[in-house]
């Protein structure tokens, strides 16, 4: 019985089957497909050049090993990269590529369209070449765990991402999803894993990347025709970190590649890390099949420092920067900006800017200045106590009535109204808006949110309660 491309191949892959993992094997060998066999070569259809590339730096021997006992030592393995071509044009032409990696097999034909002559991967984090594939971490070291001090805002999540870094992808922490409002450290934090985890496993491929970073890249990638490239770059790191995955918000394309991508790092084992500027449960337009993973993990929020963590993040840079300044101001500076640590830290460089550049001692009322100009053009956020007072005020109760377990009608309408506001002023999740308020889950806050706008358009009283009320927070 004469043998048949598919017949031979079969028998490389139940050979090469029971001599790797069984995920490379899924992940490397089943995508091939057997497409010709002509004397002793053997043509083989891969879907990228980059798949090609890896092939031959990580699984040559076995290859040969393989095609050897099937067609004899003067084997010859031929690879077609069938790439997307937009016009569906076949117009192939035979590139020669000598392999250095091995004495009998002889040089490879790569198959390839005529438009896309060199199908390279092309990705800004890869230093090209077939051999040593090396990927910039794109990390900045000056975002590390020393610099992220710890406090009861964001206690979780620090411990949640020294634990990664200390067994990426080998704790149930995997993904890791950090989320917050503006200026609390989303970013900082994931930095601070990845260069841990570089420090203590350098073997290790990091790379961190915005969610907005990645969707460029992706649509670049469709109209090049490599997107199978793109997938196939994203499938070897070990530990991927993703800023503002709330970006991909109604990106459907995006969403589905990432999902791919997700999927198969998490079931390889690798670590992925993501930050977004609210929880999974709070995000809108993302696909329910890739929600569901963020939710595989641990969802970690980080909340506005409390006195002491500003304190202590104040005494940090100041430290770090070499500046003494008397605790009387420190204790102002933490007493007067509230908002965020981004916010704390630009006006403690404008303080120390002002002293500088003027040559003037550091003075409270220097300080007072300072804080009254920054504060001025900075969008203040409003706290959910704060809102909580005011609500409670204008029906003339007080907090504890607002947030008790009682039913009465204008209680109830009270505490929705302060969950609504809640959800309007402020960048805390449902779940912490409905901890704040009474205990609730989040699923009381979203029927108070929808309540509060039925009412608004039916009920005339309940609408001057929202205008009267949103007059007095937007003061």
């Amino acid at each position: 019985m004469s043998k048949t491309a598919e017949s031979v191949w079969n028998n490389c892959l139940a050979f090469i089957e029971d001599n790797i993992t069984s995920q490379a094997y899924k992940t490397w060998f089943e995508p091939i497909k057997a497409v010709k066999l002509t004397d002793n070569a053997l043509s083989i259809q891969v879907p990228s050049k980059f798949f090609y590339e890896w092939l031959e730096e990580h699984y040559v021997k076995i290859l040969k090993v393989a095609l050897t006992k099937e067609l004899g030592t003067n084997a010859k393995l031929v690879y077609i990269i069938r790439m997307e071509n937009t016009y569906g044009n076949k117009q192939p032409f035979t590139e020669k590529i000598p392999s250095s990696n091995r004495s009998n097999m002889q040089s490879q034909e790569v198959d390839v369209p005529l438009k896309n002559k060199s199908p390279e991967l092309k990705n800004p984090f890869v230093i090209p070449g077939i051999r040593n594939v090396k990927i910039e971490s794109q990390l900045n070291p000056n975002y590390n765990f020393e610099n992220f001090l710890e406090g009861e805002s964001n206690r979780l999540a620090r411990s949640a991402g020294l634990a990664v870094a200390n067994k990426p992808g080998g704790t149930s922490f995997n993904p890791l999803l950090i989320f917050g409002g503006v200026g609390l450290g989303k970013t900082h934090l994931g930095h601070a894993i990845g260069v841990d985890i570089k420090d203590k496993y350098p073997e290790k491929t990091v790379l961190y990347i915005s969610a907005e970073k990645f969707t460029q890249q992706y649509i670049e990638s469709v109209k090049k025709n490599n997107r199978n490239d793109f997938i196939h770059f994203y499938q070897i790191i070990d530990v991927l970190i993703v800023d503002d995955i709330q970006l991909l918000s109604g990106k459907a394309g995006t969403q589905d590649v990432f999902f791919h991508i997700f999927n198969h790092l998490h079931q390889n084992g690798k670590q992925v890390i993501l930050t977004s500027d609210k929880a999974p449960v709070d995000m809108i337009d993302i696909e329910q099949r890739l929600l569901s993973r963020f939710k595989w993990g641990l969802s970690a929020e980080l909340n506005h420092p409390d006195y002491d963590t500003r304190v202590a993040i104040i005494k940090n840079k100041l430290y770090r920067d070499g500046v003494e300044m008397p605790d009387e101001i420190v204790e102002f500076l933490a007493n007067n900006i509230k908002t965020n640590i981004r916010e704390l830290e630009g006006a403690i460089i404008s303080l120390i800017a002002h002293s500088s550049f003027n040559r003037k001692e550091i003075t409270i009322d220097l300080a007072r200045k300072i804080v009254d100009n920054y504060v001025k053009h900075t969008k203040r956020e409003v706290s959910i106590d704060y809102i909580q007072k005011v609500v409670s005020d204008y029906f003339q109760m007080d907090v504890d009535t607002l947030q008790s377990k009682t039913r009465k009608r204008h209680i109830v309408q009270a505490r929705q109204l302060a969950m609504f506001f809640a959800k309007k002023f402020t960048k805390a999740s449902l779940a912490s808006i409905g901890s704040q308020i009474g205990q609730r889950d989040h699923a009381t806050v979203l029927h108070a949110c929808k309540t509060v706008d039925n009412l608004s358009t039916t009920d005339k009283q309940f609408r001057k309660y929202v205008e009267d009320l949103n007059k007095k927070l937007t003061l």
